[in-house]
């Protein structure tokens, strides 16, 4: 399905056989709403299941003009206006991750829970250079020559070559992003930095991260749990992709954290 959401043609599928509470996730840098497919079946039957793909990644077209984690924050409010979902429970991985935590302070009363998984609350000084360059790498020679070494960083070598068939459409939606759009979202995650707002955060927050994680090491993660006031930490085996590589535990903490009395 696909919806104009501040001028730009953004796709999204929403899941409501459960006709429950809304329950939205968001994708990786680099990725789109099919990684979600696994978990958004497990939860279908009891929420309102909403994935989309963001700004410049999988369906939805990369805006002319630059944009900050700020303004995809924006274009999730106008997601959940155009589809009239007041409130929602909250889940981002990786990018998806900042653009959550971003969204729960810019919009906190309609954010039910937050869990937050392989993400940082800044990019900090000496990553800014890893920024430009993956940016600059994107918009010389595309996407393909990124994927070897991204898929490297995100799932251990174990996962990789056990599960080809959970692998693939992950590189095929890292390929197939659009390299402006990618480009653009390296330069908004390289000025990304909340730290200073977390304690800001009074909803109940699951963080995530993954034991393995090279890209965004757990202390990045153990960071947000410990700036939020009561927010809960696990650390999953896995590495960067931990609700894919671990996706039957993560569904279970997450089944078990939406579930906890407020």
């Amino acid at each position: 399905m696909q919806v104009n959401i501040n001028g730009i043609e953004t796709r999204y599928v929403l899941s409501n056989e459960g006709g429950g509470p809304w329950l939205t996730f968001i994708h990786q840098l680099g990725g789109d709403l099919s990684v979600w497919d696994q978990l958004a079946g497990y939860f279908r039957d009891d929420y309102t299941v909403l994935r989309y793909d963001v700004r410049g990644h999988g369906d939805t077209a990369a805006s002319p003009a630059p944009f900050t984690i700020a303004d995809l924050a924006g274009d999730l409010a106008a997601l959940l206006d155009a589809l009239g979902a007041p409130a929602t429970h909250l889940v981002g991985m990786s990018m998806g991750g900042m653009i959550a935590q971003q969204f729960t302070l810019d919009h906190p009363s309609r954010v039910n829970t937050l869990t937050i998984a392989d993400s940082t609350a800044a990019s900090l000084p000496e990553a800014r250079a890893t920024w430009d360059q993956r940016a600059a790498a994107a918009r010389r020679d595309g996407m393909e020559p990124l994927v070897p070494a991204t898929l490297e960083r995100w799932l251990t070598p174990d996962f990789r070559a056990a599960h080809p068939e959970a692998v693939e459409p992950i590189r095929e939606a890292l390929g197939r992003t659009l390299p402006e759009g990618y480009a653009k979202a390296c330069e908004a995650l390289r000025d990304f930095d909340v730290r200073s707002k977390l304690a800001e955060i009074r909803c109940a927050t699951l963080v995530v991260a993954g034991r393995h994680d090279t890209g965004t090491p757990p202390a990045a993660s153990q960071a947000i749990a410990d700036a939020i006031q009561g927010a809960q930490f696990e650390l999953l085996d896995a590495a960067h992709l931990a609700p894919v590589e671990q996706s039957q535990r993560f569904a279970a903490l997450l089944e078990t954290f939406l579930e906890r009395p407020v």
